[in-house]
């Protein structure tokens, strides 16, 4: 019996070719512009957004019993503190914000826990 050598067939050598390199755009350097402070512009300085957290802290401040997020999230809204940017659960990110800092700041956090789902300012 006789056995036929089966060749495989090589694939082609690539020839190398060389990538041609962009024109490089003559750099036109302009002199750098001049940083203004807030302290520099007073009438310019617009009002900076409060976090959620943040009017959260100034609503537990001013209240005088323990609330829930929900409660707080109304809260903000009424006072023009914070509206939620049209999520669907902005009390759980409230939540999930206020126990974070708590856990990581430890006594130096702005929220205390009063009972079960119920913060208040701390101090």
């Amino acid at each position: 019996m006789a056995t036929k050598k089966t060749t495989t067939k090589k694939a082609p050598a690539r020839k190398a070719t060389a990538k041609k390199a962009a024109p490089k755009k003559a750099s036109t350097t302009k002199p750098a512009a001049k940083k203004t402070t807030r302290a520099a512009s007073k009438g310019d300085a617009k009002t900076k957004k409060l976090s959620a957290i943040d009017a959260a802290a100034k609503v537990l401040a001013t209240a005088k019993e323990p609330m829930n997020c929900k409660e707080l999230i109304e809260a903000m809204a009424a006072k023009n503190l914070w509206i939620s940017p049209g999520g669907k659960t902005p009390h759980a990110t409230l939540y999930s914000a206020i126990l974070r800092e708590i856990n990581t700041k430890g006594k130096d956090a702005r929220f205390k826990k009063a009972e079960r789902g119920k913060f208040t300012a701390k101090g």
